[in-house]
């Protein structure tokens, strides 16, 4: 398998004055109210978390050692780890959780510290393959002349005009055509259409170049999908990024878990195989015109008919379960048993149109690798493995998803002498405690030093927690109705500029169609035309808005100012128990003697509850209030932990209070 990372490069060498020699061998001088940071940022203002943490980040780079790091929001975390990071003098990688903060990280704040260095620094962002043109298959689809829409046609006219003059084939440079638009897979590769060595147009590859720059580069800037990528490709011996790095610092590492279980698991789709007919049916025209079409045809027809007959075995509705639970079991095995037998016949055939071109080649191999996963996925998982399953519409995808993944990570960390810096604004549960974080990641048997630091922020006096009286247990069917009717007032009181953050889409949805006519401001909603980005920038226009959002914009969203002056979240964010992930956990934490709820649940809506939170205050300037819908935060008696687990606000249950405190922050 082949997961090539994309990159974005750039060099930038200045040499630094020489009345500054002496002075950036020490942090101080960097962050105080002279340093170098307040000549370069006319906002900067010294911080004493921020020196604290720069010095434990240097001191941890010098030590080859691990080091958890808490920075509650404005403590300037970025600056804290790159500039000891690139006065060590030696490799680095920076791993981010969203695209978000690798983009602000890689132009805005890497340029600020570049002015100050003393030698050239190579800097490289490395992006999904996803972000890069395939020349290959952009030219095989022009050529081909199958489209589905003249848009498409368009579309791909604009970048075939745009690669003429690209040196990097990064499509973020490419604004003229959607981010939606259905052009992108026939211009993009991906990790089974990838032709690699045997490509025609390998020379120009862009991402053959991307790669080449990467392991060349003195500082790294990726994502944590790319991190595990690479690893796991190591052990195939297709790249990595390790080799010669002295130092990894992974932000945002509150998101370390998800990245780690999708890259340590399997999963197959029946997606995957719509897609291969695709290809199939293009790469016969141009490396086997002398077998006929109708052949390919009658092979794609019989699959999707097979894949349709397995997908009704399992629920209508749109889901996430445990394998075992699909009732018909019968019925699924001999589903199974029709796609096993189609899949000897196409490969069969495949093996014989294999040696017409490379292409079909790839295909073939392609087509090995779907069947050796499909075997592999409806038989009996390990002992160590999750085997659940996901509907769509008119698909599904079956998975197996480490139970633990501390042991393939501790291995990682032990694997050569380096640094480990791992910071978040979310990474303990406790004052001080880190313990879950840890025993996640398998980092309880190394030498951890830990450090928690708390927001600069003014909390008690630029944000309020309002607790609505008289709301109905979460359990209610009533609830989500009571949660809007509560918000209603806030929500005219704060003039929109909010975001109301959901845990399930169901209530997301229901929201949308009880807001429609009540709310004289914008309103948006997640999932409805636009994606994030374009949700962020309409809600950030001159007009006030609301935003109705879950999953993504609990954390990685940073609006600043009056825009967003209010934070409105339904209910505690507790997983759900009968996803089929979270339900293996508690059951196996339950055979171990351990209490599900104190170990594993509560933790993670602790973590979540304090990202949602920090969606508020994002600048010492802000001002806000911090609506919590559910009643269990203040009537049960682990709310005390939530509550504790939050910045130091003030707290009222009289909506009267909320009213005066948006009229306080008008003037």
């Amino acid at each position: 398998m082949f997961i090539a990372l994309h990159i974005h490069l750039f060099y930038d060498s200045i040499v630094l004055n020489p009345q500054y020699l002496i002075k950036i061998m020490n942090i101080a001088h960097w962050l105080d109210e002279n340093g170098l940071l307040a000549q370069h940022l006319v906002d900067f203002s010294p911080r004493e978390q921020q020196m604290q943490m720069a010095r434990m980040v240097e001191e941890a780079i010098a030590e080859q050692s691990i080091l958890i790091c808490e920075a509650g929001t404005g403590t300037g975390k970025t600056f804290a780890y790159l500039i000891p990071a690139l006065l060590a003098d030696e490799k680095v990688i920076i791993s981010t959780g969203t695209k978000n903060l690798q983009e602000q990280l890689f132009h805005r704040d890497l340029p600020i510290l570049k002015q100050a260095l003393s030698k050239p620094l190579t800097a490289v962002l490395l992006k999904g393959r996803a972000n890069y043109l395939c020349l290959y298959r952009m030219e095989l689809h022009a050529s081909d002349g199958r489209f589905t829409s003249k848009q498409q046609v368009t579309d791909l006219q604009q970048i075939v005009k745009w690669q003429q003059h690209t040196q990097t084939g990064d499509l973020g440079e490419l604004s003229l055509v959607k981010e939606d638009s259905d052009v992108w897979p026939l211009v993009t590769s991906t990790v089974d259409n990838c032709l690699m060595q045997q490509c025609p147009m390998i020379q120009q590859c862009f991402l053959v170049k991307a790669r080449r720059k990467a392991k060349e580069a003195d500082l790294l800037v990726v994502n944590h999908h790319l991190f595990f990528a690479d690893q796991r490709l190591k052990e195939e011996g297709v790249t990595d990024l390790l080799p010669g790095t002295a130092t990894v610092i992974l932000d945002e590492a509150h998101q370390l878990l998800d990245a780690a279980m999708h890259f340590f698991g399997m999963r197959v789709s029946s997606r995957e195989w719509i897609s291969l007919f695709k290809d199939l049916q293009t790469a016969i025209l141009k490396e086997a015109q002398d077998v006929p079409v109708s052949q390919v045809e009658r092979l794609s027809i019989a699959f999707q008919q097979a894949l349709q007959q397995m997908r009704e075995t399992l629920p209508s509705d749109l889901t996430r379960a445990a394998w075992a639970s699909v009732e018909n079991q019968k019925t699924l095995q001999d589903a199974i048993q029709h796609i096993k037998e189609l899949c000897t016949g196409l490969n069969e055939q495949l093996s014989q149109w294999g040696d017409r071109g490379a292409a079909l080649q790839q295909l073939y191999k392609r087509s090995l690798d779907l069947t050796s996963r499909f075997l592999h996925l409806t038989s009996a998982a390990p002992a160590h493995q999750i085997h659940w399953f996901e509907t769509f519409s008119r698909a599904f995808s079956v998975h197996w998803t480490p139970l633990n993944i501390s042991e393939q990570f501790e291995k990682l960390l032990t694997s050569t002498p380096r640094a480990w810096i791992f910071t978040s604004a979310t990474l303990s549960v406790e004052q001080d405690d880190f313990s879950h974080f840890q025993k996640t990641l398998g980092l309880t048997k190394q030498n951890v030093k830990t450090l928690m630091l708390e927001s600069p922020f003014d909390y008690p006096n630029q944000a309020l927690l309002y607790v609505p009286r008289n709301m109905p247990d979460p359990s209610s069917e009533l609830y989500t109705q009571a949660c809007l009717e509560a918000a209603l007032p806030v929500l005219k009181a704060s003039q929109g500029r909010a975001f109301m953050l959901f845990t399930s889409h169901r209530a997301l949805q229901y929201a949308a169609q009880w807001f429609a006519d009540k709310l004289p401001y914008l309103l948006l909603v997640q999932g409805e035309s636009s994606n994030k980005s374009e949700l962020l920038r309409r809600f950030c226009d001159d007009k006030p808005a609301v935003l109705l959002a879950t999953g993504s914009f609990w954390e990685g969203v940073d609006v600043r100012g009056s825009a967003l002056s209010c934070v409105i979240i339904d209910r505690l964010p507790f997983v759900s128990p009968e996803d089929p992930i979270n339900k293996v956990r508690i059951q196996t934490l339950k055979k171990q003697g351990q209490d599900p709820f104190n170990d594993y649940q509560l933790p993670q809506a602790m973590l979540m509850l304090k990202q949602g939170a920090g969606r508020l205050i994002r600048s010492p300037d802000d001002k806000g209030v911090l609506m919590v819908c559910d009643p269990r935060l203040v009537g049960r008696p682990y709310g005390q932990k939530f509550l504790q687990a939050l910045p130091a606000m003030r707290r009222t249950r009289d909506i009267d209070e909320v009213s005066q405190f948006f009229e306080m922050i008008k003037t």
